[in-house]
């Protein structure tokens, strides 16, 4: 009897590491299929008039549909981790009366530290022309930003440009960032013959843009897929499409819509031209000032691709600027 009981014994033992060690098994495979993946954030103030503090770990919440992924790093970026990028891009098609505006430019150029390199750089024929390096020479930058050259040429376009940058941009492992001074509009893509709706025998007729440039999408795509955060500062253009109130809130749209994907910000009164830039940088420098990397896990697809995330927190005046989506690769 008693080695009836003790075969019984074993058997069941048998049978429940039978059964637990593919779970087991199970759950260290899955626990593998992750890949650290880091982008920049950065704390907004709800309110200006009261001070952050600096966030902590357990403040940030990364979510991925109604899962919340791991978070595993959040280091501020400041001191050793300071480092920074910047680019000041300006669309050639400006109006030279920005010039006023240009002055506030050059002293937030002035004022940045010395872990942030600066290059200037301008928007022209869909390209974009590079007359200043990143630098840690702050004066060489400043010497760098002129007026606008107020004209158009064959291919304008804001974000054929902004991609063009970003794709030749060397990948770092520090901020990245860019501050557009542009109005948006896509003139390349400005008007597209269609047929008309009066008939056949009316043949294609030009009408303006409908909607939203493409190109606006994929710069921020590409934006998101580098890791670049794209802010704006929106200034008046030249040319008929200046006037035309469609294709300046067009312009304005597609500018809000990088920035808000990228997690920056676009500085705007509507489509009216800014009396002033300097509260609008005041406020970008405090954003840079309170930026953060942050590494969590992701479950990779198939394929590298993009992802969509959303980093959120829960203290009171804290609100993150973050990208909308980010590059995870295969494993």
């Amino acid at each position: 009897m008693k080695n009836y009981k003790l075969a019984l014994t074993l058997l069941g033992t048998f049978f429940a590491l039978t059964l637990i060690s593919p779970i087991a098994h199970s759950q260290d495979k899955s626990a593998a299929k992750t890949v650290p993946v880091h982008l920049v954030i950065t704390d907004s103030a709800l309110r200006d008039e009261e001070e952050l503090p600096p966030l902590q770990r357990e403040d940030v919440k990364v979510k991925q549909g109604k899962n919340f992924l791991q978070v595993t790093q959040l280091i501020p970026a400041q001191g050793d981790n300071a480092a920074l990028q910047l680019m000041i891009l300006i669309d050639d098609t400006l109006n030279p009366s920005v010039g006023n505006n240009l002055t506030d430019v050059k002293d937030f150029i002035s004022a940045q530290p010395p872990s942030a390199l600066i290059g200037v750089a301008y928007m022209s024929n869909a390209t974009v022309k590079v007359v200043q390096n990143f630098t840690a020479d702050h004066d060489l930058a400043v010497k760098a930003v002129r007026l606008p050259l107020g004209s158009l040429s064959s291919m304008d376009s804001a974000y054929l440009s902004l991609i063009s940058l970003v794709k030749s941009w060397p990948q770092q492992k520090v901020r990245r960032e860019v501050l557009t001074v542009s109005d948006g509009i896509d003139r390349l893509r400005g008007e597209k013959p269609q047929p008309s709706r009066l008939g056949p025998n009316y043949g294609p007729v030009y009408h303006s843009m409908p909607t939203l440039s493409i190109d606006a999408t994929s710069a921020s795509e590409i934006s998101q897929r580098y890791n670049v955060i794209v802010h704006s500062l929106y200034a008046a253009g030249v040319g008929r499409a200046s006037r035309s109130g469609w294709d300046l809130q067009l312009g304005l749209s597609g500018l809000s819509k990088i920035a808000d994907e990228t997690g920056g910000e676009c500085y705007s009164l509507g489509t009216s031209q800014l009396v002033s830039f300097k509260p609008y940088l005041d406020r970008l420098q405090k954003l840079l000032s309170n930026q953060y990397y942050v590494v969590f896990e992701a479950v990779p697809g198939k394929k590298a691709g993009l992802q969509r995330v959303k980093v959120q927190t829960e203290l009171s005046n804290s609100e993150l600027l973050a990208p909308d989506n980010v590059w995870v690769p295969a494993m």
